[in-house]
């Protein structure tokens, strides 16, 4: 990978071995654009040539028709390599837009098969940043790159070769303050360079900070604290600011620079020139020859730091390509017979950090058409039962089986096709409610949505509202109550028909109208498959044919409500402290 030492990067070829892999379906283009360099390097220094003979020989003899010709031979030299240069920069820049689109793709479906610990532990915003600004830079390596400074390099090197060829002393003379010039491209390099990265961090963090808040916009206003995640935002922007002057400081004093060692060099070589008698064809084709050598010099600093940003950027796309961290998938599109809903988790461990355990050897069964009801204090374990069984984490020691076959022989699409979940916080997409309840899925008509709603007893709802099963719910449905997301998370989950459904509190914080509908939808929803729910309250849970009760993810006991509540162990504790709260409260 490019090494960081002391501000300066050192190219990776093997990285760039990468990035260029993604050229090489597309390398009929990439040798097109490489001929064209060599091409445009062998044109430039031709013109300045023919002016220079045309002035010695044609002007001064006063030849009209060979000045006729030359004149257009030059027209024609000039609009053949404005054509050229066109295309080459067309080509480049479609090479780098190409290899965007498809690195992108790639990255966002390897980011879909990340294993959830992945985002608990990455900040969305740092995400968001190497799928979006950090592909676009790998872009810069192909159109502001290493094939436009190769370009840039051979123009020098023919350069040079006519000048030294026209006369090797005049060549020696105006190319005297070059030394100075390299000094200076050095060191803007290298400003310019640390400048960039920390342009790079600050971006990040800019788009981590504003990503996390704007998301948690309500706890930041509900507890007044905008002035002080203000502040906080205005010094991450400060940051980015100073960086991105250090690097405007470095453009704005090289440029000119630039500029005075070109002057110095015209100067000595009309001196020098004068001097010595050279024909006035030659300073006049060495004056071109400069203003052409100082074109590519102006900016091949600058695309050097363009090429190693996106070095940069290109590491950090590819680290998130190369992570190991996924959901293995020994059965992917294998087939599966229906399943019919038994669950059993034998002596299952799991630690979300190393050995810090958050399930100790949790066994438990559930037969096809049960509901089984998980009881516990917050942190107890009850969500990480769910995740587990739906493999959004893979387990550190033990079994869980469906139907008697061990999770991993499933391929982990048809299984969790077959386990719907209905969550207590209910994320809704940016859309129509048929959207969100289909998650755009085109083959689920209309008529059916409306099935399911009638049989759940949420069709009328929907449609009081404004455009019915066309309202647009926004951004995690913030036009929809918790209670009305709820309704539709049912809806979701009764489309798909699973055979286990997994409720996670769903009727918690609701008012009691919601209760009452969501709880129709609930029976209507478990009626023939696996239920597991986990409840809050444990009212809801009366009915259920099993409860476990965990406590620090060791399962304390087992049975069903009535069986739990003889025993007066810890589900007899929890029940007792619920109720005299509710009659403390009534």
């Amino acid at each position: 990978m490019p090494v960081e030492k002391k501000g300066k990067i050192l190219l990776d070829f093997g990285l760039l071995r990468k990035v260029f892999s993604y050229a090489a379906p597309h390398k009929k283009k990439f040798y097109i654009s490489i001929i064209l360099s060599i091409s445009l390097a062998l044109l430039s220094p031709v013109r300045p040539y023919l002016i220079q003979y045309t002035v010695n020989h044609f002007i001064r003899d006063k030849d009209v028709h060979w000045l006729i010709l030359i004149t257009i031979i030059q027209i024609g030299l000039l609009l053949v390599e404005s054509a050229l240069r066109f295309y080459f920069s067309y080509l480049t820049s479609w090479l780098g837009q190409t290899v965007v689109k498809e690195l992108r793709v790639d990255v966002y479906e390897k980011v879909l098969g990340l294993n959830l610990r992945q985002f608990d532990t990455t900040p969305i915003g740092t995400l968001t940043t190497r799928t979006i600004n950090d592909i676009e830079a790998v872009n810069d390596i192909f159109a502001d790159g290493l094939i436009p400074i190769i370009s840039d390099l051979l123009s020098i090197v023919s350069i040079l070769g006519f000048m030294f060829y026209v006369d090797w002393r005049l060549t020696l003379i105006s190319l005297a303050p070059f030394p100075f010039l390299i000094i200076a491209t050095y060191f803007f390099k290298e400003t310019v360079n640390k400048s960039f990265i920390k342009v790079r961090n600050a971006v990040a963090a800019l788009n981590a900070f504003v990503q996390e808040h704007i998301t948690g916009m309500s706890v930041v206003q509900a507890f007044a604290a905008e002035d002080k995640e203000f502040e906080k935002f205005k010094k991450i922007n400060k940051d980015h600011r100073n960086a991105n002057i250090k690097a405007i400081l470095a453009y704005s004093i090289f440029f000119p620079l630039v500029e005075i060692v070109l002057a110095v060099s015209i100067g000595l070589l009309v001196w020098w020139g004068g001097n010595n008698a050279f024909d006035a064809g030659v300073i006049i084709a060495f004056i071109m020859y400069l203003n052409l050598l100082f074109r590519p010099l102006r900016f091949i600093a600058d695309k050097f730091n363009v090429l190693q940003m996106g070095m940069i950027a290109s590491e950090r796309v590819f680290k998130v390509l190369e992570n190991k961290d996924v959901t293995p998938n020994e059965s992917k599109g294998a087939d599966h017979f229906p399943i019919s809903g038994a669950v059993a988790f034998n002596h299952v461990w799991f630690a979300y950090n190393d050995d810090e355990y958050v399930l100790k050897d949790v066994s438990f069964t559930a037969k096809p058409g049960e509901v089984l009801a998980i009881v516990g204090h917050t942190g107890s374990g009850k969500t990480t039962i769910i995740n587990l069984l739906n493999r959004l984490y893979q387990i550190k020691k033990g079994e869980i089986k469906i139907d008697d076959v061990n999770l991993e022989k499933y391929d982990i699409h048809y299984l969790r096709s077959r386990i719907a979940v209905v969550l207590q916080d209910v994320f809704l997409f940016s859309g129509s409610v048929y959207d969100n309840v289909t998650l755009r899925n085109k083959s689920i008509p209309r008529e059916r949505v409306e099935d399911a709603a009638k049989l759940i007893g949420v069709h009328d709802f929907i449609l009081k509202l404004p455009g019915g099963y066309d309202f647009n719910v926004m951004e995690r449905g913030a036009t929809l109550s918790l209670g009305q997301r709820q309704l539709l998370s049912f809806i979701r989950a009764i489309l798909y028909d699973p055979s286990i459904l997994i409720l996670d509190e769903a009727t918690s914080s609701i008012d009691s109208e919601s209760e009452r509908l969501i709880q129709h939808a609930i029976d209507r929803l478990i009626k023939g498959r696996t239920s597991i729910v986990i409840a809050h309250r444990l009212s809801t849970i009366r009915k259920a044919d099993k409860i476990i009760v965990l406590d620090k993810g060791v399962i304390t006991e087992s049975g069903t409500h009535n069986e739990l509540l003889q025993n007066r162990g810890h589900y007899h504790k929890l029940h007792k402290l619920q109720f005299e709260k509710q009659e403390s409260l009534a």
